[in-house]
């Protein structure tokens, strides 16, 4: 065993002091905000007075006495069961079709991915917002071939879908881990199956989605996770009210209101950690039943 001088033995401060900079960010820009949270989610605090505490006041009217709460709930996850399975799918989609071997694929893998970096910015949500409008540009394709729509962000049964195709155009960030994932696999699996009688669909369903199965739960959990955390596009194409009839008014939305319109915050920061809870409800149940259909190498 190696035997330190004492005048030496402070150096193992050292690594301390190179980590110093992380764990006064982490205490002071995560674990306080986060525990001050935790506390004011069972008080009654409106940025004026001292937060006074209720207990579970605020966890039982979200439940039991807030029917918007219930309608804000109800909205994000038809949202997150529609959106995730559809962009994931599309993007599955555009990876099979650039693994064949296409020329310059950098440059289109490249491209492609270039929604998931705007997509979610004020301005593309804007630009959303009119080209789903009453004279917006899907409005005028579909009137080439007989369909007369209103505009889909000022109509109760249709904004949510403007939210859900745009949530769908932002493909590019599975889509290039799924490519990724078809790099991998060896070709002699393909010809084994070839020899096997296998058409195109059977390799598809028997060689290639089983073994991107653990890929296809890394997309599904990020894009749940993230999905539950939309907000932008929600309240610029809703212009911040989630209308029209609450029917585009997402969690974090509804969240928004409270907090920073009806200064509310300790009934927004309850609402802060029962999304906590739902999103590791719905991860925990993806992992559960990932056994079922996730193969591994073995």
């Amino acid at each position: 065993m190696p035997i330190i001088s004492k005048s030496k033995r402070w150096l193992w401060i050292l690594p301390y002091l190179f980590l110093a900079p992380w764990l006064i960010g982490l205490l002071v820009f995560n674990a306080i905000p986060i525990l001050s949270s935790l506390y004011l989610s069972f008080t009654n605090y409106n940025f004026v007075s001292s937060p006074n505490w209720i207990g579970l006041k605020n966890y039982v009217t979200m439940f039991g006495k807030d029917p918007q709460y219930l309608q804000a709930l109800k909205v994000t996850v038809t949202y997150v069961l529609v959106a995730v399975p559809l962009e994931l799918a599309f993007a599955l989609f555009l990876a099979l079709v650039l693994n064949k071997g296409i020329r310059a694929l950098g440059f289109y893998r490249a491209v492609y991915y270039v929604p998931s970096l705007i997509g979610g910015s004020v301005a593309i949500a804007i630009l959303w917002q009119q080209v789903f409008g009453e004279r917006g540009i899907v409005n005028q394709v579909l009137s080439l071939i007989g369909i007369d729509m209103p505009s889909w962000v000022g109509t109760p049964d249709y904004a949510i879908w403007s939210i859900i195709f745009l949530k769908v155009w932002q493909f590019g960030s599975p889509m290039v881990i799924f490519l990724a994932g078809l790099k991998q696999i060896p070709p002699d699996y393909y010809e084994a199956s070839s020899l096997d009688g296998a058409g195109k669909w059977s390799q598809f369903y028997h060689v290639t989605l089983p073994i991107l199965s653990p890929i296809v739960l890394f997309n599904a959990i990020m894009q749940i996770i993230s999905s539950f955390q939309a907000f932008t596009p929600a309240y610029i194409i809703s212009n911040g009210t989630g209308g029209p009839v609450n029917s585009t008014l997402f969690y974090t939305l509804y969240l928004y209101q409270n907090g920073f319109g009806n200064f509310q915050m300790g009934y927004a920061s309850a609402m802060a950690w029962a999304l906590l809870v739902i999103i590791a409800f719905f991860t925990g149940l993806i992992f559960i039943t990932s056994k079922k259909w996730v193969h591994y190498g073995d």
